[in-house]
């Protein structure tokens, strides 16, 4: 086997195996949560993929033609790469949440793929060497080949063809790469049979396009979808991999369903009495629900929306008449860091909503955040904030002891069974020189907090309980 394809044959392979295991966190997320039991699946399941196909690999390569082989592990990781996504959509309504359904889901959709790319390095590496010597430069360089490619898969996955390509077109492109790769690696002699995997590949591509999905978008960070509620025909939800984020109905832009919403509309309607209009910054977009309740019950106000994820705001404006908002403006990319941005003084009011599945990003939680929260606040402000946790409610104690140390007046709202062991969802607010600070928790939707006003703008004690970045 020629250098050049050698390494090629690796590095497509090692740069397979990462696109498909960076891309089954993003397909199995509707289906058992994106949490970290579902990101130790996706990682254990691919070294158990790597360490399987290298062991077989080997093996094979021994007792084999070692191009051959590696052509029909190329052959076989295309094809497999194919299935991932009809294996996910079959199963993951079978299988249900949690760890054990994520190992599972995982596992059946990737490890033939994995396990057979992963065949291909040792393949290779026995077809290239032809004695002891040099066989460690050959070793080496083919290794290294790998891992190169491994590195281009993953950094070409997450910050590159997301944002481009839906997911089953990067599955599509990243299958037809190995296909071709390994037709044109394969002895002549097996290049018919090989062909013949060719109508199976159309068969898997055309169920990757027609097996219906939850995800209405494949964002950069989500499956996003949109769905009606049974119970009100213009009632819509925004489900984000397999969360509830928020919900409006349409053509009734000040209906606020979730208890969180409204306990937010609680909090700023007795800090500034309607109908005087505020200028608010939202840390969350969502469908934003927040900025159109403000825009319809307090005409004049300003929303300036700090979005992480452009497909949410996209799917929004599609779907959930999120565009043409009076007096809104989204900025999208980190929150923190479009924060900084905006100058002192700006705002009256900042809601804080940002969820990365059932956890505000705890970049969005530290001392350091809120002080941009207090600079951004005029004296008299509010921020009302969105927590989730569940019992022994450890979340909520460090995020409150986070905010007292930030502003005057912190105030905890939550109904009493949500403190019990078996319950969840808790709120707060708090103020600087009057502003409001507010964490909630809640299981499926998060609740929102009230607001206590304060005359005198706190100095900013450090907390040793407040979480520091």
């Amino acid at each position: 086997m020629r250098l050049a394809m050698a390494r090629t044959a690796v590095v497509v392979s090692g740069a397979a195996i990462l696109v498909v295991e960076t891309l089954a966190t993003r397909l199995v997320a509707p289906y058992v949560g994106l949490t970290l039991e579902s990101t130790t699946a996706v990682i254990g399941v691919a070294l158990a993929g790597i360490a399987a196909g290298a062991s077989l690999g080997g093996r094979w390569a021994d007792e084999r033609d070692p191009v051959a082989v590696a052509a029909l592990m190329l052959v076989v990781g295309g094809l497999g790469t194919l299935a991932v996504r009809p294996v996910v959509r079959l199963l993951g309504p079978l299988l249900g949440a949690g760890p054990y359904a994520a190992v599972v889901l995982v596992a059946a959709s990737t490890l033939v793929s994995v396990t057979a790319l992963a065949a291909v390095t040792p393949a290779v590496t026995k077809a290239r060497l032809t004695g002891l010597d040099r066989s460690g430069e050959v070793v080496g360089g083919l290794s290294a080949a790998g891992t190169l490619g491994s590195l281009a898969g993953t950094f070409l996955t997450g910050f590159v063809l997301v944002a481009l390509l839906p997911v089953s077109a990067i599955l599509l492109v990243t299958a037809a790469a190995c296909l071709v790769l390994g037709l044109v690696l394969a002895p002549r002699r097996r290049r018919s049979d090989i062909a013949k995997g060719g109508a199976a590949a159309l068969l898997l591509a055309v169920a990757l396009v027609a097996l219906s999905g939850r995800c209405d978008a494949d964002t950069t960070y989500y499956c996003a979808a949109v769905r009606t509620d049974p119970a009100d025909p213009a009632g819509r939800y925004l489900v984000l991999d397999d969360l509830r984020h928020s919900y409006v109905r349409l053509g009734d832009p000040a209906h606020l369903e979730f208890a969180y919403t409204k306990r937010f509309a609680a909090a700023i309607d007795t800090a500034f009495p309607q109908p005087r209009p505020v200028d608010a910054v939202h840390v969350g977009g969502g469908a934003l629900t927040m900025p159109r309740w403000l825009a319809a019950t307090r005409p004049g106000s300003t929303s300036t929306v700090l979005e992480l994820d452009p497909g949410v705001i996209d799917l929004g404006v599609r779907s959930l008449e999120a565009g043409a908002i009076p007096g809104t403006t989204v900025r999208t990319g980190d929150a923190r860091v479009n924060l900084a941005a905006l100058p002192d003084d700006s705002a009256d009011l900042v809601v804080g909503d940002a969820f990365g599945a059932r956890s505000v990003p705890w970049h969005l939680s530290t001392a350091e955040f809120l002080d941009e929260v207090a600079r951004v606040l005029r004296p008299g402000g509010v921020y009302v904030l969105n927590v989730i946790d569940r019992y022994p409610l450890d979340l909520v104690r460090a995020a409150t002891a986070t905010v007292e140390s930030r502003f005057a007046t912190t105030m905890l709202l939550a109904r009493p069974d949500e403190f019990a062991p078996a319950g969840a969802g808790t709120s707060w607010s708090s103020p600087r020189t009057g502003r409001s600070t507010r964490p909630r928790s809640t299981p499926p939707s998060p609740a929102p907090a009230k607001r206590a006003r304060s005359s005198t703008r706190p100095a900013p004690p450090r907390s040793p309980r407040g979480c520091r970045s």
